[in-house]
């Protein structure tokens, strides 16, 4: 009796045993990298030896692995005739007769063993180390590491082998885990953080269109050639000045005979220095500085670090090597922050103006200029295509140029084309057609 006692007692040991090398797995995988690192970086010597396990991980890992086999193997041994053991006399005492004692023990030893080593030595050390990495893999990572030393030569065999099993499938191990996150789990721990109330929607919406800067292309966010104010290089002074007057903008691209050969970009600061009596007189082609041109396909980002060091408006260049249209530092900030209303400005600028609702579903009067990817704030995701405005995706949905009055849809929403300037559809009325995921939502090409 007291040998089933004995290893019963080592059993538990052996589980709790496991329980550790359960807790050291999922806290070296769930814990935050940089949080280790900050935590090392003052002092602390138990941080600083997770920091260490996390640069073998892929050994610690083994470890961790040949731990819990070991000792789930070794419970059982003992485990199983302990318990069958010390339950006999009990299921004799409970009317189990004589000959089925020893059987029933041995089920109902094997029964409670398996649950207490799936709760003790299995779940409580994983929920605990999810909940608390950082504390469970500090706590842990000193008798982990040091069941790995001893065992080295047998991890680095079964390690190694592991390895060459893997490559026999053309991938590379590795040694330690990612830790850098990608730009969609950022927006969706973003999102997630606004949800649960940790940072304001704001933040989090600011947060996440600063990512999505990252995917864009000078060309999705520059003020088209249609729509380019700008000076033939006879124009004088006074032109900037009154430019300014009717357009609200303060820089303008300088030109030959077209718009295609761009010269120089005047300012109405150049204008202004100029004596006021003089101004009818001095040509904008001795006030304009060189252009800085730039491709259609030059990243957004890129595009911000060469308007912010080099000048703050940009000639984009198409692919033929003419002006496709123009971009400031204000374009690209209102791609993050919104639009930007400064003195220049006109008053009403508005893209997207809910009108009153039809039969319950919403409507909106939309600039044609709109962009694609801001109209998804309403809902509306557009097919890819050879557009990046709404005045784009309707002409293709047209085939043809567009007049007021027709109208083109897709799945669930309808649009109808209220004003053209110069063959391009200027405005456009928006509406739901159908509930969001409702069946049956009309997806009608042309009316």
């Amino acid at each position: 009796m007291i040998t089933a006692w004995l290893l019963l007692f080592a059993a538990v040991l052996l589980i709790l045993a496991n329980g550790l090398f359960v807790a050291a797995e999922f806290a070296f995988v769930t814990v935050e990298r940089g949080a280790v690192e900050r935590s090392a970086a003052t002092g602390d010597a138990q941080s600083a030896r997770v920091s260490r396990a996390l640069r073998h991980l892929s050994f610690e890992l083994s470890g961790a692995q040949l731990g819990i086999t070991v000792t789930s193997l070794v419970v059982g041994m003992l485990a199983e005739p302990a318990l069958s053991t010390l339950l006999s006399p009990v299921m004799s005492g409970l009317g189990v007769p004589d000959s089925a004692a020893r059987g029933v023990a041995v089920v109902v030893g094997m029964v409670l063993a398996t649950v207490v080593q799936m709760v003790i030595g299995e779940l409580v050390p994983k929920n605990w180390a999810i909940s608390r990495p950082l504390q469970v893999a500090r706590a842990v990572a000193a008798p982990h590491m040091a069941f790995s030393f001893v065992c080295r030569p047998l991890i680095s065999f079964l390690n190694g082998a592991a390895d060459r099993t893997v490559r026999a499938f053309g991938v590379e191990p590795q040694e330690e885990l990612g830790h850098a996150r990608t730009p969609a789990e950022l927006v969706s721990l973003a999102r997630h953080s606004a949800k649960a109330g940790a940072i304001d929607e704001e933040s989090a919406r600011l947060f996440v269109r600063t990512l999505g800067l990252g995917e864009l292309t000078a060309e999705s966010v520059m003020t088209p050639r249609v729509d380019v104010a700008a000076l033939q290089r006879d124009a004088t002074a006074s032109d900037v000045v009154n430019l300014t007057r009717a357009t609200g903008l303060s820089r303008f691209p300088v030109y030959s005979d077209s718009l295609d050969e761009v010269t120089g970009i005047v300012t109405l600061k150049d204008a202004l220095a100029v004596p006021a009596a003089r101004r009818g007189l001095v040509r904008v082609a001795g006030l304009s500085s060189p252009p800085l041109l730039v491709p259609e396909t030059l990243p957004a980002e890129v595009l911000l670090d060469r308007l912010r060091r080099l000048q703050p408006m940009a000639i984009v260049v198409d692919e033929y090597g003419g002006t496709a249209g123009v971009v400031t530092v204000e374009d690209i900030v209102e791609e993050i922050v919104g639009e930007v209303q400064d003195e220049h400005d006109p008053d009403d600028h508005p893209d997207l103006s809910p009108l009153p609702a039809v039969d319950g579903l919403p409507v909106w009067e939309a600039d044609g200029r709109a962009r694609i990817d801001q109209l998804e704030s309403i809902g509306l995701n557009a097919p890819d295509g050879p557009y990046e405005t709404l005045a784009g995706l309707v002409a293709d949905l047209l085939g043809k140029l567009p007049e007021v009055g027709e109208q083109a849809g897709l799945p669930g929403w309808r649009f109808t084309v209220t004003a053209v300037d110069r063959h391009r559809t200027s405005r456009v009325r928006v509406e739901r057609t159908s509930a969001p995921g409702s069946f049956g939502e009309d997806g009608e090409g042309v009316r």
